[in-house]
């Protein structure tokens, strides 16, 4: 039989494969007419794991609805998630980074296999964002992104909290700072509701830089996921959509090189995540974009930090959005030259015709957005560092510190759980470097986060008298004298690898450098002697995982 082209699905089939085809679809809900709408996928990372997902069902019924009456048939098909927050510091934290990669791998797989001509993905916890956008990267059809939306923060003694207060809050207890019954409100009282963690932690930080992309609708990143603009924004998104769809605007015509450069920048100006390093440089290389990690330290001399938000600030999400939002931080950025305003975005008009009604100056009555002359910080926080213990470079936070140099003695520890009985059992002094290897990519496998000791040295009143260096990651709420994304990581012999308890280490954030205070003859007699560990696991995702993932210095990808 002769074949046909539909005109919207892009499916090749032969007549009697069409008619089977419809048999299916008239079994989900499509009537005669649907078969000549456009289909739209639309990812649901809904799940009751996380508050971060806990609301992104109802988000998908309104975007359904919402695709139905401007002419689109919608598919919902789910996600997964892990939570950070409930994960870190155990076992399951190293599925993480992980799950990343099979959410990018399933929305691909869907969208592929249904041949969709749309794609809304809804996300609210930090991975299944960037696996969204890899996704949206690679099969490059229209797409939008709807953030699920920021939790509100929570309240005790006086005090905004977030999950972070929790977690430095076991510190504190252990140090008799407070007691157990102060321990026990904090952790009541830290997540009061439904949304992504509260301050510029890692969500937050992806979901303004997609924003600053181009990716989501303006406003849409920091809006409180229990509020009724976050719905009608979902629903803004599915008509947003709708027009892609008809003017054939797709992922690639606005993930430019200018448009990771733009993202860049807001991160700076937000003192946002250092996993956002990580996953921009994945999005990049999924995009065929030429973004490395060299982008994030030239354009961090030149923007301003000039936000006041958490972990190192005072404010949360919601806080940014009632004094403008991203909007105008990004006009903020655009007056001073540090934005390209010519950049495509979902909402069909160009960076700069979005934030063209917008006021280029922060209201003189709040203290969120600074003005940008008078910023917290004059250059961004996120420092790229490189030297012998990290010659393909690795990301320091520099954001809330006294002091962003140290040299001291190597405390060696060759996981997270190891590190944390020591700094729980006062065994850290001040002065001290900690070494967490055999955390990265492959060593892991997974590259943990390492938000518990960080919060545990905080809590103890050591932040700004103790670094720590890892070939893991770090959690958007962390904050000190941090250098994580060492690479090349232990597992594969990276200089990190060869350190020895007391060897003399230095960071300096101010000169870009991290490095091991020995002799070039003294770390090759070491190298000689090393040999790698064998993967922790056999089988299974973790094991695949390990024989596929690349290295932080290019985001972890495992194509």
């Amino acid at each position: 039989m002769a074949k046909e082209l539909n005109k919207h699905s892009k499916v090749v089939t032969t007549g009697s494969h069409r008619a089977a085809n419809r048999a299916m679809l008239r079994a989900v809900g499509f009537e005669t007419e649907d078969f000549n709408k456009p289909i739209i996928g639309i990812s649901n990372g809904q799940s009751n794991i996380t508050p971060c997902n806990a609301g992104l069902g109802d988000l998908a019924k309104v975007a359904e609805i919402s695709l139905r009456v401007a002419g689109g048939m919608p598919q919902t098909f789910g996600t997964i998630t892990i939570s950070d927050g409930i994960s870190m510091g155990t076992e399951g934290m190293k599925l993480s980074l992980v799950s990343r990669e099979v959410i990018a791998d399933s929305i691909e797989t869907v969208c592929r296999g249904q041949s969709m001509d749309g794609l809304l993905a809804v996300g609210g916890c930090d991975k299944n964002m960037p696996g969204a956008m890899i996704a949206m990267a690679r099969v490059n059809i229209p797409s939008i992104f709807v953030y699920g939306g920021t939790i509100k923060p929570g309240h005790y003694n006086g005090k905004d909290l977030t999950i972070v207060s929790a977690f430095e809050a076991v510190g504190e207890y252990n140090a008799g700072k407070i007691d157990e019954e102060e321990l026990t409100q904090i952790e009541k009282h830290s997540c009061p509701g439904k949304g992504s963690c509260g301050g510029m932690y890692t969500a937050n930080t992806m979901s303004s830089a997609f924003e600053a992309m181009g990716m989501s609708l303006p406003y849409s990143s920091t809006m409180s996921a229990e509020d009724e603009d976050k719905r009608e924004s979902t629903a803004d998104s599915a008509r947003a959509l709708m027009n892609l769809i008809k003017k054939d605007i797709k992922p690639r015509d606005i993930l430019t090189k200018k448009a990771f450069e733009n993202a860049i920048s807001v991160i700076m100006a937000l003192g946002g995540s250092t996993n956002a390093v990580l996953h921009l440089l994945a999005i990049a290389y999924a995009t065929e974009i030429d973004i490395d990690l060299n982008d994030f330290e030239r354009i961090r001399k030149i923007t301003p930090h000039f936000t006041d938000l958490k972990p190192s600030g005072k404010y949360v999400a919601t806080d940014l959005h009632q004094a403008g939002g991203i909007p105008l931080v990004m006009k903020m950025l655009l007056e001073a030259g540090l934005l390209h305003g010519d950049c495509m975005t979902v909402s069909g008009k160009t960076i700069a015709e979005n934030l063209a009604d917008i006021d280029s100056k922060p209201n003189p009555n709040q203290d969120v957005i600074l003005a940008f002359d008078k910023p917290k910080y004059a250059q961004g926080h996120l420092a790229i560092l490189y030297g012998n213990l990290a010659p393909e470079g690795a990301v320091a936070k520099t954001s809330g510190l006294k002091s962003t140099k140290i040299t001291g003695p190597a405390r060696i520890f060759e996981s997270e759980e190891e590190s944390m009985d020591a700094i729980l059992a006062d065994e850290i002094k001040a002065g001290d470097v900690l070494v967490i290897r055999y955390e990265g990519p492959k060593g892991g496998p997974g590259m943990r986060e390492m938000l518990s000791p960080t919060s545990a040295i905080i809590g103890k009143g050591l932040g700004d008298s103790v670094g720590l260096i890892t070939d893991g990651r770090f959690s958007g709420g962390t904050y000190g004298l941090v250098v994580g994304h060492v690479a090349p990581e232990a597992q594969v012999g990276g200089p990190i690898a060869l350190l020895e308890e007391g060897d003399s280490i230095t960071i300096d954030a101010e000169k870009n450098l991290i490095q091991i205070n020995l002799s070039d003859e003294v770390l090759a007699k070491r190298r000689s002697n090393w040999t790698a560990p064998e993967i922790k696991y056999k089988t299974g995702v973790l094991s695949k995982y390990a024989k596929l993932v690349g290295t932080a210095s290019k985001g972890a990808v495992t194509d």
